[in-house]
């Protein structure tokens, strides 16, 4: 079969994370099409409840690391395949089915490469990787570079990612009759609300830093002072010293009523990506598309988190964003661009047959 045939078996194959069935589905239909193209077998693996595609070393010199769980709901995205010239879009097929097959096409063109490489598929990269973390920690610490095939932005590599931290806000009050004795609750409506404007005072524009009020929900009907509320917060930022200030200041917050009380949860999920992890590594794959007759790569750096965080946390040599190109993670429009696809794959068999070989 051909490399779109592939890509339209599994990008129809729905997986979205939280869908653990799903989620099993998309790794058997990922064993199948590695049959097809990859000699040995690949095989499942599991991490926590999470099946796992392993394809390689145990050991690996070179990680290729990929995930093949989707945000998206089973068929919240309709047509799961749909062609316009050379654009095809689907539900993950930036983010990123499309990185991992192409990651698996360019191991057909180096031998042996099963010896001193891992192609890996995890299934909760899209819900912070709390299954799959230990196993990427691993990984990288034992490997002399962790590629990231998340999506690239016009063929570009990502050199830096900001670190992400997520937190749960939960405001307890005390339920009132709103109409005859408001003045014995305690709204936590209103307590909610004050949080939610102060968290606009620990952005830092400098250093990219957002501090961004999600989800919220409060109170359980329109005639009863709201007894709890809940606020989420996302936050991000290209340094590390931010999300520690960040962190500091929601686990000091207080209510302006000292009868309510604030509950808080969660924390710092994934530490940035910062490029003195990426440096070596996209030194390299410049050269290496030179070598090509290629034109350079170039590089970006990006708001979202991926898993080479977290390889990058541990020390690891981390290049990301090798997947494929196009627009949309996350939108109705998400769409790669098929005519770039052969190109990219090339790249990505001259990276590694350097990085295996040097």
């Amino acid at each position: 079969m051909t490399f779109l045939a592939d890509l339209r078996e599994l990008v129809e194959c729905q997986s979205p994370s939280e869908d653990l069935a799903a989620c099993v589905r998309v790794i058997d239909l990922a064993l199948q099409i590695s049959s097809r193209n990859l000699t040995p077998a690949a095989n499942l693996r599991s991490f926590g409840d999470r099946p796992v595609f392993w394809w390689g070393a145990d050991q690996p010199e070179v990680v290729l690391l990929c995930h093949l769980d989707t945000v998206w709901p089973i068929d919240s995205y309709l047509p799961l395949w749909r062609e316009e010239g050379d654009q095809i879009f689907g539900p993950g097929i930036f983010d990123m089915k499309s990185g991992f097959l192409q990651a698996m096409y360019a191991l057909k063109e180096i031998p042996g490469a099963e010896s001193k490489v891992a192609l890996i598929g995890t299934t909760d990269e899209e819900i912070g990787s709390h299954a799959s973390r230990g196993l990427i920690e691993e990984l990288a610490r034992g490997a002399k570079a962790t590629l990231i095939f998340e999506s690239s932005i016009d063929d570009t590599v990502k050199i830096g990612r900001k670190g992400t931290s997520m937190y749960r806000i939960t405001v307890y009050g005390r339920a009132a009759h709103a109409g005859l004795e408001p003045e014995k609750g305690i709204n936590a409506t209103t307590e909610i609300a004050k949080i939610v404007l102060s968290m606009a005072a620990l952005e830092n524009a400098e250093h990219a830093t957002t501090v961004v009020p999600t989800v919220m929900q409060s109170g359980s009907t329109t005639n009863t002072v709201p007894a709890t509320a809940t606020l989420d917060i996302d936050a991000r930022s290209f340094r590390s010293s931010e999300l520690q200030r960040i962190d500091t200041a929601i686990r000091s917050l207080q209510p302006s009523n000292p009868a309510a009380r604030i509950e808080i949860t969660g924390g710092i999920n994934r530490p940035p990506l910062e490029h003195s992890a990426t440096a070596e590594l996209y030194e390299l794959i410049e050269s290496v598309a030179k070598k090509l007759g290629m034109p350079p790569v170039g590089h970006v750096s990006v708001g979202g988190a991926s898993d080479g965080n977290i390889a990058a946390a541990v020390g690891g040599r981390v290049l990301d964003g090798l997947g494929a190109s196009g627009y949309g993670a996350h939108a109705a429009h998400e769409h790669i661009f098929a005519d770039r696809v052969e190109n990219r794959i090339s790249l990505i068999a001259g990276f590694i047959k350097e990085l295996i070989n040097g």
